[in-house]
């Protein structure tokens, strides 16, 4: 019952393999053909660059006698005038060509009177093929589009329909035989009629193969199509793209048409024997098409389509028994998938098994020409991999509202959050790790909170806490507590950051910051002008769920923290807004602007620290600002020095300045004291904020009171 409730549970199952099955039947139908063809398309280009470099050549057998912008301009008229085609078939002919295929649809008379002549010429030859075009309603045959009479009975003829498999996007991927045009009127494409006349042998389709004699057929898809194989042509010089493959394989028809018979016949060593097709390939003409390999000129479609039927169909869609198996492997593949636990090795496993497939459809496109539809079976495994990742979450989610619920009322949010991720955590205890630790108090919060009702006060903190918090969350920081208007908060758990000291330092800046606009709004709102003091300390401190079997919380302990809550209160004596300890700064010096404050010691610890004002991340301090901290540091060197006389004076430098600096103030004072001390008979001076003997002053500012 166990196994038959989970078999339940893993509702995704039955929906990849329903997914399979409808993308199958889609795959019959073709539905997504516009990103198979983009699919093609790449596969084509790998074909050309890694694929047997003989067999993507193309053949010699077909040249193209080209109509481009020079020509006509060479010519003076638009278009070619018919008793000039005339002349070209009779010139092609006496230069050895095998078959003539004029890419020109004529089914309208001329207007001067040329049909007769060539059509005299056709006849001459014999050897011409003419377009046709096939007319469908609905996709039902209705008629053939001839040439004029005059020329259908001087040439035979096969119809140039080629369009689209997508209804979005006109890319010709394939030619299709018509099977019922062949059985009304006789008539094929163009490209099969010529290869028949040029083999001298009669087309015929035999169960999906179209067969032009003993030696040479072509595997037909569903819709009766074959894939042109387009062929590998050169370079331009300079690297500028592909030439065309009237460019490579082609002849102007000017130098046929506007030479003396002497000089065409220098050209016959490219035109006897071979089937030659007559095409525009001027932009005027319009007869361009995009395709798998870019944009490409009809004859020239029309040349790459005999091309093919020449090599046999190298291009070749697997039967619909090996799509199925293919389908069914990743099928089996994606359903095995569903049992991986960890979401990342879910997430890999898939995208491996994507690759794979995607490799093996374009090694069997390239070295074989297999051709494997590859957008619906990549289609079943994302969708497999989206019902799997969706139970996974909706399983995971159960147990976390579970935990939430157990727990929630007796833990925390943070560490109830923690417990979800890793449940093992329900126990007491904790761990010693270096993390950063931070703490936070309004300045002079009594004062502050007069004339408040305690709604409007809870109001005002709820307002001052959630913009701070805020920006601790942001930066990755864990909230311990709150006490009162104080907060508590650290970095580097529960989740380890070897960036700890440097979040913490930016969090830091960043609510110093966004206190700025909270405070005009107090004081626009007639509240008193709010100072906020921080104090940061890095080091060793544990971490973890303290408290009592019935209620836990999940805090920091130990002497690092002890001294993170001093320097939150030590920015009292020096007038200081936010302070880090020597430890911390250790860890982040490349990454914050700070000013020594000072040597001092702590109440409760008889360990002097250096102390620093943290100023902006590194290389923002500029201005009044960078050129006071300079000062300052002069002045804290000759006050170390017992130069309290430059002392003084440097000190009093940064308050010209800036006047409301409160450490410059604070140690003016200082140095001033020492400096009259010197003056008077040698004698101890009360030292409640740094006392000295003559001759024995350590230069340590010793504070007194807890801040």
């Amino acid at each position: 019952m166990a196994n038959l409730a989970k078999l339940r549970e893993q509702f995704d199952l039955p929906l990849i393999v329903l997914a399979f099955l409808v993308l199958l039947a889609l795959e019959r139908t073709e539905a997504f053909t516009l990103v198979e063809d983009e699919l093609l398309s790449y596969r084509q280009t790998f074909r050309h660059a890694y694929g047997d470099q003989d067999a993507v050549q193309p053949l010699p057998n077909v040249r193209v006698i080209y109509t481009d912008e020079a020509f006509y301009e060479e010519y003076e008229a638009y278009p070619l005038r018919r008793v000039d085609l005339g002349k070209l078939i009779l010139r092609l002919k006496a230069m050895g060509a095998a078959l003539i295929g004029v890419d020109m649809l004529l089914d309208a008379p001329s207007a001067y009177g040329e049909d007769p002549e060539l059509a005299a010429a056709m006849a001459e030859a014999g050897n011409v093929l003419l377009v046709s075009q096939a007319a469908f309603k609905d996709d039902v045959f209705q008629e053939m589009n001839y040439a004029v009479p005059a020329f259908t009975r001087s040439a035979s003829s096969g119809y140039s329909n080629i369009s689209s498999n997508s209804t979005l996007r006109e890319t010709m991927v394939r030619l299709r035989v018509y099977p019922e045009v062949a059985e009304s009127d006789g008539q094929w494409p163009f490209a099969v009629q010529a290869v028949s006349e040029y083999l001298g042998v009669r087309p015929e389709l035999q169960d999906g193969v179209l067969k032009l004699g003993d030696a040479l057929s072509v595997s037909l898809d569903q819709f009766n199509d074959f894939y042109i194989d387009f062929p590998k042509l050169k370079e331009r010089f300079g690297g500028a793209g592909q030439l065309h493959l009237h460019e490579e394989l082609g002849i102007y028809a000017g130098d046929i048409l506007f030479v003396d018979e002497e000089e065409m016949m220098d050209l016959a060593y490219e035109v006897e024997g071979n089937i030659v097709l007559l095409g525009e390939v001027a932009e005027v003409a319009h007869d361009q098409f995009e395709t798998p390999v870019g944009n490409i000129f009809g004859v020239n479609i029309i040349a790459s389509e005999i091309d093919t039927i020449l090599k046999g169909g190298p291009l070749k869609a697997v039967s619909d028994v090996m799509e199925w198996l293919i389908a069914a492997l990743l099928m089996t593949c994606m359903l095995a998938v569903t049992q991986v636990a960890s979401p990342l090795m879910r997430n890999v496993t898939s995208l491996v098994v994507l690759s794979a497939f995607v490799l093996a459809s374009f090694v069997a496109y390239v070295q074989s020409g297999w051709i494997v539809s590859m957008t619906y079976n990549l289609s079943g495994i994302i969708l497999a991999l989206l019902f799997t990742n969706v139970r996974h979450y909706l399983s995971e989610r159960g147990q976390k509202a579970y935990i939430r619920e157990a727990f929630g009322q007796y833990l925390s949010p943070a560490v109830v959050e923690d417990l979800v991720k890793d449940p093992e955590k329900l126990s007491l205890g904790g761990e010693e790790r270096e993390m950063t630790a931070y703490f936070s108090d309004i300045a002079g919060f009594s004062t502050f909170s007069e004339g408040m009702t305690p709604t409007e006060l809870v109001h005002l903190l709820n307002e001052y806490l959630t913009a701070m918090c805020d920006v601790i969350i942001a930066s990755g920081g864990t909230i311990d507590k709150f006490e009162g208007d104080a907060i508590i908060a650290f970095w580097g758990a529960p989740l380890p950051d070897p960036h700890h000291a440097r979040q913490a330092c930016f969090a830091s800046l960043d609510m110093r910051d966004a206190l700025g606009p909270l405070g005009q709004k107090w004081v626009a709102e007639g509240r008193p002008d709010v100072s906020v003091r921080m104090g940061v300390n890095t080091g060793r401190m544990v971490v973890g769920n303290m408290g009592s079997t019935q209620r836990v919380n999940y805090t920091i302990m130990g002497d690092a923290v002890n001294l993170a809550s001093r320097l939150e209160g030590a920015n009292k004596a020096f007038k200081s807004d936010l302070m880090i300890s020597e430890a911390t700064y250790a860890q982040c010096a490349d990454d914050v602007d700070v000013r020594e404050l000072d040597i001092i010691r702590v109440v409760g610890k008889e360990e002097p620290i250096r102390v620093y004002q943290l100023l902006e991340r590194k290389g923002r301090t500029s201005g009044a600002l960078a050129d006071m901290v300079d000062a300052y540091h002069r002045g804290l060197d000759a006050l170390r020095n017992e130069q309290f006389e430059d002392a003084v004076s440097r000190f009093e430098e940064c308050l010209v300045l800036m006047p409301e600096d409160g450490p410059s103030s604070i140690q003016r004072a200082r140095a001033s004291r020492m400096r009259d001390d010197m003056g008077e008979s040698r004698r101890s001076v009360d030292r409640r904020q740094g006392s000295r003997r003559e001759g024995d002053w350590d230069g340590i500012f010793t504070l007194t009171e807890k801040g």
